[in-house]
């Protein structure tokens, strides 16, 4: 096993490749009782047209797909339920499928060997038939049809539309009623047998254990004892538009408070920063300095009564990142009108900058005394960044206002900005 030291920060990493090409990343804390595992594939929601293994065509999946294929894995051929398993020994486990990957965990104080090879073990093993393949069709259509009546869901959902032309982040996780009617369980062993590869997964142990026995549990797992052939998956492209689809919608819906979604979407070659994570920090740096909680925008917004609350975030697909503020708001055209004066007014401060450092340097210290945010963040680097950013503090300590006024001293802002506004129903009756 490799030995990875974080920078500064007093703690390790161990780290190793199994012959059948699974990357293993080991956390042992010596002062938690808990611990936390993830096994998780570089399969999501926008993998939906490739050619599959043992295939020479490219072929079209229905939309949601891969999280109906979470679902179903969660259903054995020997009738076992691992969340009733998991529960003997007071143990939880979930699965989540986000728009490129899909994991499987469990956490808990007991057990972690037995666990652990028991997740190894569901995990690898599929079971899918004409009828439960059915029977799951009617349940997942009942929570799509569910989250379509959630207006935060809604505006999240019509404000991606809007953003994107043709990337299939645009598209829900779950997809829709009528297109996961179509799935069949050859299309889940299809995407199974293509993504569901070692040389396509990861798994991250973080707990109090000793890594020796961890590992040794992990190389005597049958599964894991399989070599399995590796396999590029060839995937559509999708020729993205540099503007955004559509720069307005309003919609009416049972809410009592206007909500309001605005998106700036920018393309990652406007930039002059190459390094993905550093870019990632300057870009967060940037919605942070311009409207985070501490910010000036919001401080005025707040005192001219603008908004009830507010929230941002950001995402990357492909080659854009987009910044989503959301909203919740009497006056969400005003408050609209606001946020666009302060993107064509952008001023950054030396001041602002260190002192949002200061509060990034705070939470690496945090965050590596926690095993679950541990794992959190190490499961965000491997699918981002495909490494550990072992220097992380460094690079942070390194962010200076000059470079980031660099960054967005030439960025245009013509049809890169889109909201999506939802007024109550009876707004529109009146």
């Amino acid at each position: 096993m490799k030995k990875i030291e974080l920078h500064e920060l007093d703690a390790s990493y161990y780290y190793e490749k199994l012959p059948n090409s699974l990357e293993c990343f080991l956390i042992p804390f010596s002062n938690r009782n808990n611990y936390f595992i993830t096994y998780a594939t570089r399969f999501g929601s926008i993998q939906t047209e490739f050619v599959p293994k043992n295939s020479k065509k490219m072929k079209k999946f229905p939309d949601g797909i891969a999280h109906f294929l979470e679902h179903k894995m969660f259903e054995q051929e020997d009738g076992v339920d691992p969340f009733t398993y998991y529960a003997k020994s007071g143990t939880g486990a979930n699965a989540s499928t986000s728009f490129d990957n899909t994991q499987y965990i469990c956490y808990g104080t007991d057990k972690i060997k037995e666990n652990l090879d028991f997740l190894l073990n569901y995990v690898n093993s599929p079971y899918f038939t004409d009828e439960n393949v059915e029977k799951e069709k009617g349940i997942i259509a009942e929570e799509i049809k569910m989250y379509d009546d959630i207006p935060e869901w809604t505006l999240e959902e019509e404000l991606k539309k809007n953003v994107y032309n043709e990337h299939p982040i645009r598209i829900d996780i779950a997809g829709t009623v009528s297109e996961i009617d179509k799935i069949t369980k050859e299309d889940l062993y299809e995407c199974y047998n293509t993504y569901y590869r070692p040389d396509n997964m990861f798994l991250i142990v973080a707990g109090n254990f000793d890594v020796e026995e961890i590992m040794t549990t992990i190389q005597n797992n049958n599964f894991m004892k399989l070599k399995r052939e590796k396999y590029n998956v060839k995937e559509k492209q999708y020729n993205e538009k540099n503007i955004v689809n559509k720069q307005k919608k309003e919609l009416y819906m049972d809410v009592v408070v206007p909500k309001l979604g605005f998106a700036l979407k920018l393309n990652r070659q406007d930039f002059v920063i190459l390094d993905d994570y550093l870019l990632d920090s300057y870009f967060q740096m940037f919605a942070t300095v311009l409207f985070g909680n501490s910010s000036k925008f919001r401080e005025d917004a707040r005192m001219a009564q603008l908004f009830n609350d507010y929230y941002i975030e950001k995402e990357r697909a492909g080659n854009y990142i987009t910044l989503y503020l959301l909203a919740e708001t009497d006056k969400p055209q005003e408050f609209l009108d606001f946020i666009e004066k302060q993107l064509h007014n952008i001023e950054f401060l030396e001041e602002d900058v260190e002192r949002i450092k200061k509060v990034w340097l705070a939470n690496e210290v945090r965050i590596i005394d926690n095993v679950d945010s541990t794992v959190s963040n190490l499961y965000y680097e491997i699918l981002k960044y495909k490494k550990v950013i072992v220097n992380k503090v460094e690079l942070i300590k390194k962010l200076n206002v000059e470079t980031l006024r660099k960054m967005f001293k030439n960025i245009t802002l013509d049809k890169k900005m889109t909201s999506v506004i939802i007024w109550p129903k009876d707004r529109k009756e009146s």
